[in-house]
């Protein structure tokens, strides 16, 4: 519930805001209690219940709902929460940058990918950034979008090269590929032989499947629903892509991957692709930054080479 009828305008709440407030509030988050945080933080609780007031008076709303047994985070409190985790990530990232630079090198840039995009689009900026900027030091993080878009909220990213739900603020987003799915088995399977598969054949066998919720499993649940079938026994779950590719190379089990990367193991003989062409396919990946932050000019010039 807000507690003024006008907000600051960005200077007075630059005035106003200190950083051990912003501290906090991510304390009592990650602690679960204001008790806990204050001992994280090194104050007491009297100290802390007064700067948590002060800073909700600053910000003009309520962050936290008074219960019972402790604090709820409300939803006023969840946007200052993923604004502030993005100004501490934004003052690590500096305080990177500024040790790169005592070290000689010229600049830092965090990027993020899935694993589809990473031997194309993303190796091939690399490669020439690296040429074109020898002393840059470079990080590379590559996982799901869902724990991609948590770091760059944060600002431990400069870049994803991913997916997002929607295109709105506070995100850029500029497409780069739409990726087709490949079934993938052992080289030893039963069906690698096989010149055409109906997918009767191919949901005869276990499979190696994503969590709920990922962009690769809603496209081959909706393939199992579009033939009627059911997903088959002995169902295995993982996010991991190396888990994944252990697994179906030492049985006789099933698994979706990006095309990119099914072609990567087919090429290096660790896996086969199935000859069943999937109706489904993934949604367009493509480079994501925060719409409401500058970039950098390692960031820019990143993003010119991965589009060029």
């Amino acid at each position: 519930m807000a507690m003024s009828a006008s907000a600051p305008n960005l200077n007075q709440l630059l005035n106003r805001l200190r950083l051990r407030q912003l501290a906090l509030l991510v304390s009592i988050q990650d602690c679960g209690t204001l008790g806990a945080a204050s001992k994280q933080l090194g104050m007491t609780q009297p100290a802390a219940t007064k700067m948590l007031a002060e800073l909700e008076n600053t910000l003009g709303h309520k962050l936290f709902e008074r219960t019972g047994k402790g604090l709820k985070i409300n939803e006023a409190g969840r946007q200052a929460l993923l604004s502030f985790k993005g100004v501490r990530g934004t003052l690590e990232k500096l305080q990177n940058e500024l040790h790169e630079m005592q070290q000689g090198h010229s600049g830092r840039l965090s990027v993020g990918s899935l694993m589809a995009a990473s031997p194309t689009h993303l190796t091939l900026a690399l490669v020439k950034i690296q040429k074109e900027r020898p002393h840059l030091s470079l990080q590379v993080e590559v996982g799901t979008s869902e724990h991609l878009m948590a770091m760059l909220d944060e600002g431990l990213l400069d870049v994803v090269i991913g997916r997002v739900p929607n295109f709105a603020d506070p995100y850029h987003f500029r497409p780069l590929a739409k990726e087709p799915i490949s079934l993938v088995s052992a080289i030893s399977h039963p069906l690698g032989k096989s010149k055409k598969l109906t997918f009767e054949r191919l949901s005869q066998y276990s499979w190696v499947l994503p969590p709920i919720g990922t962009p690769m499993r809603e496209a081959i649940d909706n393939e199992f629903f579009i033939h009627h079938t059911l997903l088959p026994k002995g169902l295995l779950e993982t996010s991991s892509t190396m888990i994944t590719v252990h697994l179906v190379s030492k049985t006789h089990m099933i698994a979706g991957l990006p095309q990119s990367v099914a072609l990567g193991f087919q090429k290096h003989q660790m896996l086969k692709i199935l000859a069943y062409k999937l109706d489904q396919s993934l949604a367009s990946y493509g480079s994501v930054v925060r719409a409401d932050r500058p970039l950098s000019k390692q960031t820019e010039h990143f993003l010119n080479l991965l589009h060029r």
